[in-house]
């Protein structure tokens, strides 16, 4: 850290800003070279990382799946670090360049979508499941989920960065953004106290996005100790909500689509076929690893 630091008049990129995915960010938008997506058998070509943001989307096509819905999908693995989303063809489904992507090619012309609340909204609709048809439901559905798309940007692009990603600590940055996460926590936690999901007795599409994000970091899953750190424990309608959705079968397979990392018999990287996951996990591609 530099005490006299004063920013420039206009801010210019001259160096990477360090950190783990450093490499994942620049000023600019487009695409950094010529790569078409690939397409498979399915109509549904999704383009994705198991982040918190893509297991959202795995999450609900198994649930849809398991929900008897014709959802059948290819996963098709986006590594991030390697720059994958900037291929012209990622690029052209998201001119944002993250993941996840997904392109529907059931309509004519195959429809792009992108942003994870816009797909779980799409496909819910598509599908005629985990929305709601009762009005005050429905909203109660969607204000949860625009709820988690507008506060998990300080989750993890905030408390998750500077507490375990950064390369330098700094204390006024981790505060800050602990601050925020654990009011988001008393959020949920007094909301689930009186509700056994987010929009009620009906598990839906808000369930599914917030999951990944809290669930996983209440569980010790997310930023190294952040749940000691952040008191996960005591948020125990928090807890309890968690538990109930990590043992939902379509749950554990969600969460294994498009994962490069962990137990190699949890990693499915890439999902073609619902068979994949009894025969294309890691450990059994490559028995070594």
């Amino acid at each position: 850290m530099n005490d006299d630091y004063t920013p420039p008049k206009v801010w210019t990129w001259e160096k990477e800003n360090g950190g783990q995915f450093a490499s994942t960010n620049r000023p600019v938008a487009g695409p950094t070279h010529d790569k078409p997506l690939p397409v498979g058998k399915h109509p549904l070509q999704l383009y994705s990382l198991a982040t918190p943001n893509g297991q959202k989307v795995t999450i609900l096509l198994e649930e849809l799946l398991e929900a008897g819905k014709s959802a059948d999908y290819d996963a098709w693995l986006i590594r991030i670090g390697d720059g994958d989303q900037f291929g012209s063809g990622f690029v052209e489904v998201n001119p944002n360049s993250k993941i996840p992507a997904l392109m529907d090619h059931s309509v004519t012309p195959p429809r792009r979508v992108f942003e994870s609340g816009a797909i779980l909204l799409y496909l819910a609709e598509k599908f005629d499941a985990f929305l709601p048809h009762d009005p005050s439901l429905r909203t109660e559905t969607l204000n949860w989920l625009f709820w988690q798309m507008g506060s998990a940007p300080y989750l993890g692009g905030g408390f998750g960065h500077f507490y375990h990603y950064a390369p330098t600590k700094i204390e006024y940055a981790i505060d800050r953004f602990a601050m925020e996460v654990k009011r988001q926590l008393d959020v949920l936690d007094r909301h689930l106290a009186d509700h056994r999901f987010m929009a009620g007795d009906e598990y839906t599409i808000a369930d599914m996005a917030i999951w990944p994000w809290y669930g996983r970091l209440i569980r010790g899953g997310a930023y190294g100790d952040a749940a000691t750190f952040l008191d996960g424990a005591s948020y125990t309608s928090v807890a309890r909500w968690e538990a109930e959705i990590a043992a939902r079968p379509a749950v554990k397979r969600g969460i294994m689509v498009n994962r490069t990392s962990g137990e190699p018999s949890g990693q499915l990287w890439e999902r073609h076929d619902a068979s994949d996951f009894a025969t294309r996990t890691q450990d059994k591609l490559d028995p070594q690893s």
